[in-house]
């Protein structure tokens, strides 16, 4: 599959919109409805859903951007900067994924719990809600490095400086 260009336009910055927007903003409302219960039980899966729309945009991100690199032909040492951070987000999103889905299940669980009775996934839930909002400001942070070092290599000039 050729993720090079549309239109004869580089096909890259357009798909690395889709990581910028949803993934920041799949971890902003996981760290809403983490402090929020109620929020949790009404937005829990439209969440999820944006949180697995930006999670698997990053492998289709990384894929256009070996492309773009590949189809550049220069070896610029900000590109590859860039392709090194790009190659390290996978991880951290998939954590942050992971860990919403868990949170969301043990949120569940909590709910079905007896009041007044042992409050086992209540706490499984508060240390899932506090996991969620570290693997999202991991995630948010490695977004913004990406692309920063992205920016600079665009504006310093791609063709060899």
């Amino acid at each position: 599959m050729d993720l090079t260009t549309v239109d004869g336009l580089p096909l890259h910055p357009l798909i690395v919109h889709a990581v910028v927007v949803l993934l920041p903003l799949a971890a902003l409302c996981a760290l809403l409805i983490a402090l929020r219960p109620a929020w949790r039980r009404r937005f829990g899966w439209p969440v999820l859903a944006l949180t697995v729309a930006g999670v698997a945009a990053v492998p289709v991100a990384q894929v256009s951007g070996e492309q773009l690199q590949g189809a550049l032909g220069v070896a610029n040492p900000l590109i590859q900067r860039h392709a090194d951070l790009g190659g390290e987000l996978l991880p951290y999103a998939l954590a942050f994924g992971v860990l919403v889905v868990a949170f969301l299940l043990a949120g569940r669980k909590a709910d079905q719990e007896t009041p007044g009775g042992p409050a086992n996934w209540r706490r499984v839930a508060v240390v899932a809600a506090v996991l969620v909002a570290v693997a999202g400001v991991a995630s948010t942070v490695q977004v913004v490095r990406i692309g920063h070092s992205g920016s600079t290599a665009v504006w310093n000039g791609v063709g060899g400086r």
